[in-house]
């Protein structure tokens, strides 16, 4: 059976010279590397006391659903600006040509409540602290952060200095 990594494509000098781009289509449109990826994720949190699972658009909601549905867990989507129907509170955060703006319900986190946070992938951290602080501002307890793919050399860990940061596996470049 292939290894996780295996199942990644890499593509050289996407989307700009010198970067290699991790692409997790590959690993999404392959039953085995789906499976094994969320079942790495979800191993990952079998020992975690939370309630609910919050996942970014669109990675984010591919890999934090199934792993809320199998833990018992209910799950927050967290959209960009515009998407989600009722109240909102947003962050907005840097990127590398300039700024976005993430936004949750309102009342989709009930202070007090213990939040996973799962994503595809941790580069730079941007995405991922903007994440937190919608959930902090909520009254929600951050206790674990919890992506597929890591990019050490991003220090994305960095970013979110304090929180609890898990990847299934990493690869080393930009």
């Amino acid at each position: 059976m292939k290894e996780l990594k295996d199942y990644v494509r890499s593509i050289p000098d996407f989307p700009e010279k010198g970067i290699i781009f991790r692409d997790v289509s590959t690993v999404l449109q392959d039953r085995d590397g789906f499976k094994l990826a969320v079942d790495s994720m979800i191993e990952k949190l079998k020992d975690v006391d939370f309630d609910v699972v919050v996942g970014p658009e669109a990675r984010g909601f591919i890999f934090g659903t199934p792993i809320a549905y199998a833990l018992n867990k209910a799950f927050v989507p967290v959209r960009k600006k515009g998407k989600l129907p009722c109240e909102t509170i947003e962050e907005s955060y840097k990127l590398e040509y300039g700024t976005a703006t993430l936004e949750a319900h309102v009342d989709s986190i009930k202070k007090g409540q213990k939040v996973v946070i799962v994503d595809d992938l941790i580069a730079t951290g941007g995405t991922l602290k903007a994440i937190v602080n919608l959930v902090e501002k909520l009254g929600g307890e951050v206790v674990k952060i919890c992506c597929l793919i890591e990019l050490p050399e991003l220090n994305g860990k960095k970013a979110l200095e304090g929180y609890d940061v898990l990847s299934s596996i990493s690869f080393e470049g930009k």
